[in-house]
């Protein structure tokens, strides 16, 4: 039913995405799928660019995709079911090409309790479930 699930994930808030990662992986287990974890960078401001080295943005890919390995290893889940990807720019927008690339049957990820600022402003867990073309889950932290 799921062979293919997408987890983006915070890294600055791992533990967040812990109850996403384990869901994912008794998922794939169950289903024989495949886990692919996703962070997604932000741009550069513009008017942060002359501060920042000129590498900026590829020493900010590389730790993302060392953490993101770490990530991996931890989760218990079999090396041949799960890969990880960084990719740059807006987040749903981001998550949605991912799972619309791969192929996903599933998004599993989390989300912070509603706050009244996201009724209004919207979540990206919002626009993920409003936009997926494929099922999505959210797990509540």
């Amino acid at each position: 039913m799921f062979k293919s699930i997408l987890v983006p994930i915070d890294l600055a808030d791992t533990d967040l995405a812990k109850p996403a990662i384990d869901t994912a992986a008794t998922l794939s287990k169950t289903y024989d799928g495949a886990v692919r974890l996703l962070n997604v960078l932000p741009m550069t401001p513009v008017m942060l660019a002359e501060y920042v080295p000129a590498d900026f943005d590829t020493q900010q890919r590389q730790s993302s995709e060392d953490a993101l390995a770490i990530v991996a290893r931890e989760s218990g889940i079999e090396t041949r079911r799960i890969s990880s990807v960084v990719r740059q720019g807006g987040i749903y927008h981001e998550i949605l090409e991912e799972a619309v690339e791969i192929g996903a049957d599933l998004i599993v990820m989390t989300s912070h309790r509603p706050a009244m600022k996201t009724y209004f402003l919207g979540s990206n867990a919002g626009h993920v479930v409003r936009y997926a073309t494929c099922s999505v889950l959210v797990v509540r932290h």
